[in-house]
């Protein structure tokens, strides 16, 4: 039997190509993504090792446990392993002094903007641009050329910082640092040994980083670095004994240097595996949108070859012997397209990294191949194709030996009623499902145990399997229609073609539905898209009532602008918001890292109109909190409760004064701009907006001839009206939204392989019939136009259910996060429908090589054909 299938695989290799080639596509994707994986891993661990080079590393014990991915080099006092306080600056001194110890040297860092040589800022993307300390000492910066700055008008710049910026060692440029603008000369060139993910990165005297960035005495974490001979353990030993025991109420900790980057690799593998998963669930689908096109390559080739398998069973082959048969093409079909595809993987993870290349961010990580990777990979394809096959598999099984006597075999359909029936389930279960995720993210409490997520996610799964199930029961109805403009515009052209693809609506469904999938998808992003637009631009229409919005690409705006803004004569009012992460607690809420936002009272109901739920905005004034109204339901807190905010300078508790529904002011707790002083102290605030009203009468373009002339020194500062924030949001979600469709663009061409494949195989079925209609008069022309209805009324199908599909789900979407600020459900018709008139393009474009090989078919031969 194996050579059997082996010869029939041989026999019939065009058959099967397609469905190879949908193999190769889906496994690149699954094998592109554990390749990709492991190579940022590999790079990120690199950047651990080179800039954790300590020994060991002395900061506070973390008083939360919310982990994140750091900006810049790794920071082993924040961001690992939970928030934590400051440390004093001056213990550095205290541990260079114990015995063991070569150097103690203290983590200062903060933003910095650069100005390039050509005048513009050195902005890489959303990749962070940081200043940090540089000791004479420090062995983790090796200085390729120059000497180390000295004094506030000297930096050095990271190799890949200097490549991009087109600076050179000697050259003077404007950096805008501790929120001023400052002349300063390159005087070094350091490397850190690894890439740096893209973040912009700078050097600056150690003196002038601390003035800078730790005006209070406070770092994130001190450094330690051993004696030769003095292992990391007795290092701690030593520390723990000395510092530690001199300061018992410090709340500090000291950890070898190995603990340390084992953490922060630990930390930065969970952000990376989320982005796996992320990429994982568009190779699924790719994968499951493959799955149709091997089931109705083999249901059509196993419909084709119906008398060789009644052949084979009047010879003595049983059902079990003609089920291997089929299965064991289907292996081969599913372990050719998975070697291939894991090869392909290889080389689009390749082409990633040089992409990636191109905008400043290096993946020096191999892209390593490994033997779960293999495995997995060559399982997981050769699993959907044996999976797929199976239906057609048991088809040709029971196939009885008597058929082989017939001269015209043929295939009793079963009926669609139990098909019918479990489609109906399942969208019920679907839209039940979907309700529940609605109804619980305005309620207090999970449905046996679940938050919305989860239900949405189980509600749109059993919506999309659901219209999967029924698509062909609906097929002949909806093509019917579909089809009445191509019957009435080009006969008799149209209603053959309405005849061929309602005669198996099985086989249309299944083609269509490949493409259902991806359009759905598509469709659903298309209007959370939209919706974001037009939520967006709700929120800034009612709740932004300032003149100009003065915003920052650093979201840092710095204070030097925000003075000078201010003291502008045609300037009434300048209200900054600024941002400050702190530790908040409560009644039944334990400590957890959060960020407040800071905000002069009287810029609530002028450059800001904010609607409020309880309380009043105006107690900001006298020294209460207001809560986010998301915030005041999760943590179960009303009017009047105590609330409690820390850093590591001081500790404040504050009365919830007022409860609010906001999208402007998006964290769960905003507090009078005096009190986020006090709780920062000398240091900083983190300005992210600044609301600018004219005087009255003075004319909004004159008014931002000022502005300009002031941010322009500050490179990255702009000024936007209302409708110009609107843009630059919209932007951002177009940005996202094209990396949404290229994930998606992958399922979307594997469907349109579907339709040639299935169109390809169909011509085969009937050539005997294209010769017969070729015999009577239908000319070489009109065949392909035949064909190319067929394929557009296929393409529309599957579209027209998947934008529906789409559209449904998506609303539902936009109800579930209504409290994140998608308040507004907008439907583009327009793109919609241009989506559904592409669909009709790529049948075309789908219908060329099938309609091509039918009009080429030999109508003598064609005739004889069994």
């Amino acid at each position: 039997m194996l050579r059997v299938s082996l010869r029939e695989i041989r026999a019939h290799g065009v058959r099967f190509a397609l469905s190879v080639l949908a193999v190769i596509l889906g496994v690149a994707f699954v094998a592109g993504t554990f390749i990709l994986r492991a190579m940022l891993s590999d790079t990120f661990d690199s950047i651990v090792e080179s800039s954790l080079q300590g020994d060991a590393y002395l900061r506070s014990v973390a008083t939360t446990t919310d982990d994140g991915l750091p900006d810049g080099p790794p920071d082993p006092g924040a961001g690992f392993g939970g928030a934590r306080d400051g440390i004093d600056i001056t213990l550095a001194d205290e541990v260079a002094a114990v015995d063991g110890v070569s150097r103690a040297l203290p983590d200062v860092q903060g933003p910095i903007v650069i100005v390039g040589a050509d005048g513009t800022a050195v902005v890489n993307g959303q990749a962070p641009s940081l200043a940090l300390a540089l000791h004479p000492d420090d062995p983790a910066v090796d200085l390729v050329a120059g000497e180390v700055p000295v004094g506030p008008n000297e930096i050095g710049l990271e190799s890949s910082a200097l490549d991009s910026s087109g600076l050179a060692l000697g050259d003077t440029t404007t950096v805008v640092l501790g929120g001023e603008v400052r002349e300063v000369t390159v005087v070094a060139e350091g490397s850190y040994g690894s890439p740096t993910s893209g973040a912009t990165l700078a050097f600056l005297d150690a003196d002038v980083a601390a003035d800078l960035f730790a005006p209070d005495g406070l770092v994130n974490s001190i450094a330690v670095y051993g004696e030769d001979g003095v292992s990391q353990s007795d290092l701690v030993d030593a520390i723990t004994e000395t510092v530690l025991a001199d300061h018992p109420d410090a709340n500090l900790e000291a950890r070898t240097g190995d603990d340390v980057r084992a953490e922060a690799s630990e930390a930065i593998n969970e952000i990376i595996g989320f982005i796996g998963t992320f990429l994982l669930v568009f190779a699924s689908i790719a994968l499951f949108v493959g799955a149709f096109i091997i089931t109705n390559t083999f249901a059509m080739s196993v419909r084709q070859r119906q008398r060789e398998y009644a052949l084979l069973r009047a010879l003595g082959a049983s059902p079990g012997q003609v089920f291997t048969v089929v299965l064991t093409q289907a292996f081969a079909v599913g372990l050719v397209g998975s070697a291939i595809g894991l090869l392909s993987g290889v080389a689009l993870v390749d082409l990633i990294r040089w992409i990636l290349s191109r905008f400043g961010m290096n993946l020096t990580g191999e892209a390593p191949v490994t033997a779960f990777t293999a495995v997995l990979c060559l399982g997981i394809g050769t699993l959907v194709s044996l999976v797929a096959a199976a239906v057609p598999a048991r088809r040709a099984a029971l196939t009885a030996p008597v058929e082989a006597m017939r001269d015209d075999v043929t295939v009793t359909e079963k009926s669609l009623r139990w098909r019918a029936l479990a489609g109906a389930v399942l969208l019920l279960i679907g839209v039940a499902a979907t309700y529940v995720s609605v109804a619980v993210s305005t309620a207090e409490d999970p449905y046996w145990g679940l938050e919305p997520g989860p239900w949405l996610g189980i509600g749109a799964g059993a919506v999309l399997v659901g219209m999967l199930a029924l698509s062909p029961v609906i097929a002949r109805a909806t093509l019917g229609v579909l089809a009445a403009p191509f019957v009435a515009a080009i006969k008799p052209l149209g209603r053959l073609a309405r005849g061929n693809v309602m005669r198996n609506p099985r086989r249309t469904a299944s083609t269509a539905g490949a493409l259902m999938i991806g359009m759905a998808l598509v469709a659903a992003c298309t209007v959370l898209a939209a919706s974001a637009r037009e939520s967006t631009t709700a929120i800034v229409e009612t709740e932004y009532r300032a003149d100009f919005v003065v915003l920052s690409a650093t979201n840092a705006v710095p204070a030097e602008a925000v003075a000078a803004i201010a003291d502008l004569d045609d300037v009434a009012r300048a209200d900054a918001l600024s941002t400050a992460p702190v530790e908040l607690s409560g009644p039944g809420l334990d400590p957890t890292s959060t960020t407040v936002i800071g905000a002069p009272p009287a810029a609530f109901g002028t450059t800001l109109e904010i609607e409020t739920l309880e309380g009043d905005l105006a107690t900001l004034a006298d020294g209460e909190a207001a809560l986010r109204t998301s915030a005041a339901l999760e943590y179960g807190w009303q009017l009047g409760d105590e609330i409690t905010l820390r850093t590591d300078v001081t500790e404040l508790t504050l009365t919830v004064g007022a409860i609010t529904n906001s999208q402007a002011l998006n964290a769960d707790v905003t507090i009078g701009e005096d009190q986020l002083a006090e709780l920062l102290g000398p240091a900083p605030a983190n300005v992210v907006m600044v609301g600018v009203d004219g005087v009255d009468g003075v004319p909004l373009a004159e008014l931002r001839d000022q502005l300009d002339a002031i941010i322009e020194p500050y490179v990255v500062v702009t000024a936007l009206t209302a409708d110009e924030l609107v843009n630059q949001i919209a932007d951002q979600v177009n940005q996202a939204l094209v990396i949404i469709y290229a994930l998606l663009a992958l399922s979307v061409v594997i469907a349109v392989l579907g339709i040639v494949n299935t169109l390809a195989l169909s011509v085969i079925e009937r050539t005997r019939e294209i010769g017969l209609i070729r015999a009577v008069g239908l000319g070489r022309l009109q065949l392909s136009v035949t064909i190319v209805i067929e394929s557009v009324l296929t393409a529309i199908f599957g579209t027209a259910v998947g934008v529906v599909v789409g559209v449904a789900l998506a609303a539902a979407v936009r109800s579930v996060f209504a409290d994140q600020g998608l308040s507004v459900l907008a439907i583009p018709w327009d793109q919609l429908a241009a989506i559904v008139a592409l669909s009709a393009v790529v049948g075309v474009l789908a219908a060329v090589w099938p309609a091509i090989r039918a009009s080429r078919l030999p109508v003598l031969e064609a005739i004889a054909q069994e």
